[in-house]
C-alpha cells in the first residue's frame, strides 16, 4: 500500500525507479516499528505519513542542480527531508544531523544500506563543516539562525505558513506551495553576503 500511495501521490512532480521506492518503504517500515517504543513521529495515518514525510521530502529535491551536491539535513528527527533526498539522489552526499541521541541510533540503523548518507550524533552549530546546501523542517527559525549561515550558503526549508524573514541572514525567493494541502510551503534562500542588505525582491 506504502509503494502505490507513493507513485499516486509524486504522478507528474518526481519518477522513482523501483529499487527507490524499496528503499523508501523500508525506511517507512523501520519508522513505523520503532516508533512504538521512541517518539519519531506523529503523525501515524498512512496517507498523511506518505504526504508530510515522504513526498515533501522528494518535492524539495527538485531545487538542486544536476551535479552531485553536499547536502546538511539539521534536526533530521526521523531523517527528512535528508533520507529521501539521499534515495533520489544518490550522486549527493547526506549529512543527517540530530542531536538527540536515540534519534540519531535509528538513523544510523536507517540507512545501513543507503551509502551516500552519514550521520552527526551533535547539535548543528557544532559542526565545523561547510556544506552546499542545508535542508531543514520542523526546526524553530531562532535554532537555525544560530548554525544555518555557518553551515551553507544555501538552504531549502519545508514550513508552514509563517516565513523566514531576513533574520537567518538569508534572502528568500517566493515560496512555493507544497501540492499537498494549503498550508505548507517549500521556501529557498542564498545567504546574504557581509555588507550586503536584503533586496526585498
Amino acid at each position: 500500500m506504502f509503494a502505490e500511495l507513493l507513485r499516486e501521490r509524486l504522478a507528474g512532480i518526481a519518477e522513482l525507479s523501483a529499487e527507490q521506492v524499496a528503499a523508501l518503504q523500508a525506511h517507512y517500515l523501520l519508522l513505523e516499528r520503532w516508533n512504538r517504543s521512541l517518539n519519531l513521529t506523529s503523525i501515524d495515518r498512512l496517507e498523511q505519513v506518505v504526504e508530510r514525510h515522504y513526498c515533501e521530502s522528494l518535492f524539495a529535491g527538485r531545487v538542486f542542480e544536476q551535479f552531485p551536491e553536499r547536502i546538511a539535513d539539521i534536526g533530521s528527527g526521523a531523517g527528512f527531508p535528508g533520507l529521501p533526498l539521499a534515495i533520489l539522489r544518490p550522486d549527493c552526499s547526506v549529512t543527517l544531523i540530530e542531536s538527540h541521541q536515540r534519534k540519531a541510533v535509528f538513523l544510523k540503523e536507517a540507512t545501513r544500506k543507503v551509502a551516500n548518507v552519514r550521520v552527526l550524533a551533535r547539535r548543528a552549530e557544532e559542526v565545523r563543516e561547510s556544506f552546499d546546501w542545508a535542508v531543514s523542517r520542523a526546526v524553530s527559525y531562532e535554532d537555525l539562525a544560530v548554525c544555518l549561515p555557518l553551515l551553507s550558503p544555501k538552504v531549502a526549508l519545508l514550513t508552514g505558513v509563517e516565513a523566514p524573514g531576513d533574520g537567518l541572514g538569508y534572502e528568500w525567493q517566493a515560496a512555493i506551495a507544497l501540492p499537498w494541502g494549503t498550508q505548507r510551503f517549500l521556501r529557498v534562500g542564498d545567504r546574504v553576503s557581509r555588507g550586503t542588505e536584503p533586496s526585498g525582491k
